[in-house]
């Protein structure tokens, strides 16, 4: 009877999940840029995301170069200096903002569906990606910015830490540096390297725009073809910093920091987006580390031992193999205890895997609070950014709850025994010297 009402309420939670998926439309511009199109009439809002080839991966020497381009994006255009591109935005109500991460960099754009509000935001936007002047003095005082942050971060063992981890996990590839840079290279731009970085890789035949909320889809095509046309048109460049197939070996940093916290990672190798087995490991992990109070490690950890009031993994699939992380946050003098309790709990999971009731217990929380993850415009616009960049099926969203349904035990131990490999761990510690001891 119980196995029963579970199987029901897996039935009537993929009902629910497939009923409330957004229906995306796909094409081409052509300029060669793809387009992703989600209408959703519900509010008079309509969010717009131009996801570029251009994130701090193609920094090069100069890391921090993707980060400082896109902040001066909206300083000045033509006629119009950073004021008057705020006061654009902001008069017809609309939200403008740039992020970079490690494969990519994004551009998005908020505003209501009113026809005359609307083209008034679109046309301020097309300006800022078509146009931008790239002012010296907003140069300067960015660079500045930029600099301010990155020391503002040498004091904060959460920024030490990821630093070094990236450090450590992807030593001589472009994962290694931090999107920020460090002073050292950002010192080193010049005003010349920012226009050369627009000119490279601001292209309308790599660039993915993603369209969700309040448009028809004649508004959505017209919308993308003024996008990709405003964008370079050129070659694009290859990336040909492929990571290394040899192994990590296993090591632990002890990175000295006066505080009474120790903040610990834990991690190595991943996997790529788009790898078949990353359903096995997603759910996996949450069972793992993933699942919140439900996870083994906040059992060991947390519950059992008082070591830490949060802990947690995940796999963060990128371009290329991207990290699977151990984190949390302890007392320095219990940091190495903790260490050791959550490389306890990773060999023996990896070797065993979870029992059925832990597997069927995750696979409920994830397929019940799929919905919630779906359940906004900017939460479906993030998805199709991610499905048109890694270039992943049309149904990715559809296929969702029927491919965690279908993990077995025996996918995700096999899964973890040939992507987790317990001698290519790395350890960071950041904390005082009781952390070390």
């Amino acid at each position: 009877m119980k196995v029963w009402l579970g199987a029901l309420v897996g039935v009537l939670v993929l009902w629910q999940s497939a009923s409330a998926l957004p229906q995306i439309q796909s094409w081409t511009t052509a300029e060669g840029t793809r387009v992703y199109f989600a209408p959703s009439h519900e509010l008079a809002i309509v969010d717009v995301a131009i996801t570029l080839d251009a994130g701090s991966e193609r920094d090069g020497a100069l890391a921090g170069l993707s980060t400082l381009t896109h902040g001066l994006l909206d300083k000045g255009v033509a006629a119009m200096d950073a004021d008057a591109i705020a006061a654009s935005f902001e008069d017809v109500g609309a939200q403008y903002s740039t992020s970079v991460s490690l494969d990519r960099s994004m551009i998005t754009l908020r505003s209501l569906s009113d026809e005359v509000l609307f083209q008034s935001a679109a046309k301020t936007l097309l300006k800022v990606i078509a146009q931008p002047s790239f002012p010296q003095g907003d140069f300067e005082r960015e660079k500045n910015r930029l600099l301010i942050g990155i020391k503002n971060g040498e004091q904060s063992p959460a920024v030490i830490i990821n630093q070094a981890f990236y450090a450590a996990l992807y030593a001589g590839h472009p994962y290694a540096q931090p999107e920020q840079g460090s002073v050292e290279s950002v010192q080193a731009i010049q005003h010349a390297d920012i226009k050369k970085f627009y000119q490279q890789y601001f292209l309308a035949q790599t660039a993915v725009i993603a369209i969700v909320g309040d448009l028809s889809r004649e508004q959505a095509e017209q919308l993308a073809v003024k996008i990709s046309q405003a964008l370079n048109d050129g070659d694009p460049i290859e990336k040909n910093r492929a990571l290394s197939d040899s192994k990590i070996k296993s090591k632990q940093t002890h990175i000295v920091f006066p505080s009474q916290q120790a903040h610990v990672r834990i991690g190595q190798l991943g996997v790529a987006r788009g790898d078949p087995d990353y359903f096995s490991l997603y759910v996996g992990n949450h069972v793992l580390g993933g699942g919140g109070f439900t996870s083994r490690l906040v059992e060991e950890v947390r519950s059992k031992r008082g070591l830490s009031y949060s802990v947690y993994s995940y796999f963060m699939p990128l371009q290329q193999s991207g990290p699977f992380v151990i984190g949390l946050q302890t007392r320095a003098d219990q940091a190495q205890q903790a260490v050791q309790v959550s490389h306890d709990v990773l060999t023996k999971y990896q070797a065993e895997g979870p029992s059925v009731e832990e597997l069927e217990l995750s696979k409920r929380n994830i397929i019940s609070g799929f919905p919630l993850r779906i359940d906004s415009n900017r939460d479906v616009l993030g998805y199709l950014s991610m499905i048109g960049y890694y270039q992943l099926p049309l149904s990715y969203l559809a296929d969702f709850s029927a491919k965690i349904e279908a993990v077995s035990i025996e996918d995700i131990r096999q899964a973890f025994q040939k992507r987790v490999h317990l001698d290519s761990l790395v350890t960071i510690v950041v904390g005082n010297e009781e952390a070390a001891e």
